[in-house]
């Protein structure tokens, strides 16, 4: 991983959340300062004011088909 650029997490985005120590998906970003969070299976919601503390697993565009135009 020499060399990678460690990404933020953004709307759409499967994270895990090393405070919580849960994994979910960003819903939204508010005021740039609270990343909003769901669970990736089930109802429910939390936030973060630490987005260095969301560790992407999978970007919004790897976990979405690819749509043709």
């Amino acid at each position: 991983m020499t060399g990678e650029r460690k990404r933020r997490a953004w709307v759409g985005d499967l994270i895990h959340d090393e405070e919580a120590d849960r994994r979910g998906i960003v819903t939204d970003v508010r005021g740039g300062a609270v990343w909003v969070l769901r669970p990736e299976y089930g109802p429910g919601r939390w936030s973060s004011r630490q987005p260095h503390r969301l560790r992407v697993i999978k970007t919004r565009e790897e976990r979405l088909p690819k749509r043709d135009a």
